[in-house]
């Protein structure tokens, strides 16, 4: 399907896609246990003589949780794409390399050691599990490469086997660790979207948005990946230095999006399989859009996980997995006769 592919397609389809992300956080943006509105906002936006709450809830509360959301959904969609073509399987998401449990075991031990200091804003359990995160990734990628010409299924088992072993001294630390300190942690775990400082949005989103275009100039060589190495090399892609970069990119934004919000499932697995049953498996559409719907995704979830059961708030990694899974086997019923995964 690629070769259908023209420039002007992928312009509009990006475009369309954009137009839909901007309509969702508007709408986003209006829903919630108050009511604000936008003439409201803007009326009395630099008059600071007098208190304007709708300015305070659209702007300090609402604005930040729903460009955090987009920032995390379209890192783990686009992570989601690149593991895929990189394991060559479609059941890879950026948690099935140990992430996760790394960047958990991360929060656990900042928890545990009771620090309360900050670095730019961020906890140390945001700080310890961005740590996690990257040293797990690390440590997976150093055993894949010492099996070899068997690098892909080493990949696969070490991910396996360490997320396996880092659950497990999970489990052990909460077991130890006192009540109220472990409710908080399983919180984070769960998937939390928390206002955040503007700089730190910027920030993580300068980064997350340099690492998806850097993906995006690489999308032929993962197309060229994704019917494997061998042939890959026929076509003339470096595969060790592809390899290299689009999974320390993958990992690096990953670990971004884990750090800002915990652990939310099912965004880098159902987001990439949606988009690539529905368009097609071509890179150069399948890692932009599943970004944009990624963040789509997300952001309507967390705004279902704030309102449902208002005033409390549910876990949005909850809303993502109830959602997701039944969404995604819509999909899969729907589409999977007309799209094969490698086309």
């Amino acid at each position: 399907m690629s070769q259908l592919l023209t420039p002007g397609k992928l312009i509009i389809r990006i475009t369309l896609a954009l137009g839909v992300l901007l309509v969702v956080m508007l709408a986003c943006s209006m829903v919630g246990s108050e009511k604000v509105s936008l003439n409201a906002v803007f009326s009395r936006l630099g008059d600071e003589t007098t208190t304007n709450p709708d300015y305070e809830i659209f702007v300090r509360v609402r604005l930040p949780r729903i460009i955090l959301a987009c920032l995390v959904g379209a890192a783990l969609a686009c992570s989601g794409v690149v593991f895929q073509a990189l394991l060559r399987n479609p059941l890879a998401d950026p948690y099935i390399l140990g992430i996760s449990s790394g960047a958990g075991l991360g929060a656990m031990i900042a928890v545990i050691s009771g620090l309360n200091w900050t670095l730019w804003g961020r906890s140390p359990i945001a700080v310890f599990a961005f740590i996690g995160a990257l040293g797990t990734v690390w440590l997976v990628w150093l055993i894949g490469r010492l099996t070899g010409k068997y690098y892909v299924t080493g990949l696969l088992l070490a991910g396996v086997v360490v997320n396996a072993f880092f659950s497990a001294l999970i489990m052990f630390l909460t077991s130890i660790t006192k009540a109220e300190h472990v409710q908080s942690t399983i919180f984070w775990l769960m998937g939390n979207m928390t206002e955040e400082d503007f700089l730190v949005l910027w920030i993580g989103t300068g980064c997350v948005v340099g690492g998806m275009i850097a993906l995006f100039f690489i999308s032929p060589q993962l197309n060229a990946l994704s019917f494997g190495p061998e042939v890959a090399r026929s076509m003339g892609v470096n595969t060790g230095k592809v390899r290299i970069l689009a999974f320390a990119i993958a990992a690096g934004i990953t670990a971004i999006a884990v750090s800002l919000s915990g652990l939310v499932g099912f965004v880098g697995l159902v987001v990439p399989h949606g988009v690539r049953l529905v368009l097609g498996p071509d890179h150069r559409q399948l890692l932009p859009i599943s970004g944009i719907m990624g963040a789509i995704f997300l952001v309507a979830a967390d705004t279902l996980a704030r309102t449902i059961i208002t005033p409390a708030q549910l876990p949005v990694g909850v809303v993502t997995s109830i959602v997701g899974g039944p969404f995604f086997l819509v999909l899969l019923v729907k589409y999977s006769r007309k799209v094969s995964w490698l086309q």
